[in-house]
């Protein structure tokens, strides 16, 4: 659902140098349902605009122009085109339920109504590649959830999402499983969201593609948690979900899809991102040369290596932030 930076916020009814052990976080349906409520209250803008406190023991961006050159690095203001085709999974994910049209609509007349293109990714049969930018990161980030959610995977049904609980019964820990931030948090859905969980064949792969997904979602880390996307209990680790495995099935190399995988997480996560660029701009290592794998591994992208990297620099804060919410 919409755009996210690394602060759980409120929103909708809906991350270095030392290895941290990861961290399971439990996103029970209680807290779920406290998050989710207050999310769908706020929309959330992006701004560009960047302030940095003066500390000189920390690395430090000397100057407006060097803090603008590093987020034209980090966030280009005209998009990426990502490595995949979109079709028309939107219309399919609405004409099954997994997004209900006039639940969506809703939602969006609060932020100045669904855009043109928005539209278009719900309504047409023949979209070209996706395109992410910081103004439709957070549309990006709710069909790819609804596209995570409702794609029928082994990662959901026998993964993290259905043992986390220790339920010895497949339907306790089906029930359970509802009660994560990505299931309990989806509010857009035609019915129960559980009622879709992995339930829809939107994207379909050979046994190699599924591993390829399999090895990959285990080494992406989301700063809002201490977890891969191989535990998608939350909003983003259930679209990267959808999103990894959509670049799988349609032949994108691992070492893009990890590439495409930080750029798609640089704009729902625009502080940690600047934040690790300036910290390995203080290492000499410029943005463009760093090992996309590396960045979205433990040690920087998950919540505990991200603080890790975030006390060793001035933190460029934008305006505004996000949460896991629609």
């Amino acid at each position: 659902m919409e755009n996210e930076t690394q602060n759980q916020a409120t929103e909708s009814s809906s991350t270095v140098e030392s290895v941290v052990e990861p961290v399971r976080k439990n996103y029970l349906l209680p807290a779920s349902i406290l998050i989710s409520a207050a999310m769908l209250t706020v929309a959330w803008v992006y701004t560009t605009e960047l302030r940095v406190a003066d500390d000189p023991q920390k690395a430090n961006i000397a100057s407006d122009s060097e803090k603008a050159a590093l987020e034209a690095k980090v966030l280009p203001s005209e998009g990426v085109i990502l490595p995949v085709r979109w079709g028309d999974l939107g219309a399919k994910m609405v004409s099954t339920g997994v997004i209900d049209r006039q639940k969506l609509e809703a939602l969006y007349a609060g932020r100045g109504g669904l855009s043109k293109s928005d539209r278009q990714l719900i309504e047409d049969a023949n979209n070209g590649n996706l395109k992410i930018n910081a103004e439709n990161s957070g549309m990006i980030l709710n069909l790819l959830w609804a596209l995570g959610l409702g794609t029928k995977n082994d990662i959901l049904e026998k993964g993290p999402m259905m043992t986390y609980s220790g339920a010895d019964r497949p339907a306790e820990a089906l029930a359970k499983a509802g009660n994560f931030a990505s299931t309990g948090g989806w509010t857009l859905a035609n019915g129960e969201a559980m009622s879709h969980y992995s339930q829809h064949h939107f994207v379909v792969l050979t046994p190699e593609q599924q591993e390829i997904v399999e090895r990959v979602s285990k080494n992406i880390y989301r700063p809002c948690c201490n977890n891969p996307t191989h535990f998608p209990d939350c909003n983003h680790g259930m679209a990267m979900l959808g999103f990894l495995e959509l670049m799988a099935s349609q032949g994108v190399s691992e070492k893009e899809m990890y590439k495409a995988a930080l750029q798609v997480n640089a704009y729902w996560f625009p502080e940690t991102y600047l934040t690790i660029a300036q910290y390995l701009a203080s290492k000499g290592i410029e943005w463009a040369k760093a090992d996309p794998q590396e960045l979205l591994g433990v040690n920087y992208s998950s919540g505990s290596g991200y603080q890790q990297i975030r006390s060793q620099v001035t933190v460029p804060v934008p305006k505004s932030s996000g949460g896991c919410g629609v």
